[in-house]
């Protein structure tokens, strides 16, 4: 199957400048925790009134390009959260986790340990790039079963398969070059495809021939590619904290920063305490899915007022 090339930055912020009066929402990722507390951020919001599924445009990276396609599916925010509330919560296992909940298959410390040696060996975001991709491919030698595995995965969790109408971009990083890339619907690859990149862990996804590993690599939350809308939203499971040095600009006040100087608002919407301490190794842990989703309920109840303000 032959694929329309993914957008770099430029691309995308060249496509969005006529947008100024329109909303982005920035889902940033932080394994089942991240995800959880999104959803529930978002249908406290929505059973308040804000449908922040109704964005000009949606920006999901790694747990929240699943949030992103969950949310566009057409599913109600309520019944999503549901689903989470509803689910029975597996053994914690130290950190365990962002693989088949039924089976963990990535380890949240052991994660933290092999990226934290990646980041403190590079140069720059690009350096670092490059040894993650490259790392990421020295441990490819599954022979396509993992990338066929964590598909079925992630299209599990997908209420429906199909690009929504509205814009949304999902970020990835290109194994191959080590050049960050942006999937939509004009990109030629499948919305399950693009999702199973963007959250791939530690090993590459393969997207015909090419590998992909995951999008938060290209920076964070990526918040920078709301750029020319008038409203940004950011949605930021680790509260805006950062393991690259300041000088790289990965980290999100930099891209806020960014994104006022280019004449956007912009708004961070954080975890609080109700959420509990689980943004960290245990993010990737299934067994913290519940509270986060309940503080984030919680959390999205008590910010519709300020929120709806904003996003008028």
């Amino acid at each position: 199957m032959t694929h329309a090339p993914p957008h770099t930055a430029d691309t995308i912020s060249d496509s969005v400048q006529e947008h100024r009066s329109g909303t982005a929402l920035v889902l940033a990722g932080a394994g089942a925790a991240g995800n959880a507390w999104q959803l529930g951020l978002i249908a406290g919001l929505s059973d308040a009134g804000v449908d922040l599924a109704a964005a000009d445009l949606i920006i999901g990276t790694s747990a929240g390009s699943t949030v992103a396609a969950q949310i566009t599916s057409g599913t109600r925010p309520a019944d999503l959260y549901a689903a989470i509330i509803a689910e029975t919560p597996p053994p914690s296992a130290g950190g365990t986790g962002t693989g088949d909940r039924r089976a963990a298959r990535v380890s949240g410390p052991a994660y933290m340990e092999w990226s934290d040696q990646i980041i403190a060996s590079s140069t720059d975001a690009s350096d670092m790039r490059r040894r993650f991709s490259a790392a990421a491919l020295d441990m490819d030698a599954s022979d396509g079963a993992d990338g066929a595995r964590w598909r079925s995965i992630v299209a599990a969790r997908l209420p429906h398969h199909r690009w929504p109408r509205q814009r949304v971009l999902i970020t990835a990083v290109d194994a191959h070059t080590a050049e960050p890339v942006v999937f939509d619907r004009d990109s030629g690859v499948e919305l399950v495809d693009a999702v199973a990149a963007s959250t791939s862990p530690m090993t590459p996804y393969p997207i015909g021939e090419n590998r992909y590993i995951n999008g938060a690599y290209r920076r964070g939350s990526n918040a920078d590619l709301g750029a020319g809308y008038g409203r940004v939203l950011v949605l930021e499971p680790f509260s805006g904290r950062s393991r690259h040095p300041l000088e790289w600009g990965m980290d999100l006040a930099t891209q806020v920063d960014e994104l006022r100087t280019g004449g956007s608002r912009v708004e961070t919407i954080v975890p609080d305490a109700g959420s509990g301490d689980v943004f960290n190794a245990n993010a990737l842990d299934p067994s913290t899915r519940m509270p986060a989703a309940r503080g984030g309920y919680d959390q999205g109840q008590s910010l519709a007022g300020p929120l709806s303000v904003f996003l008028s």
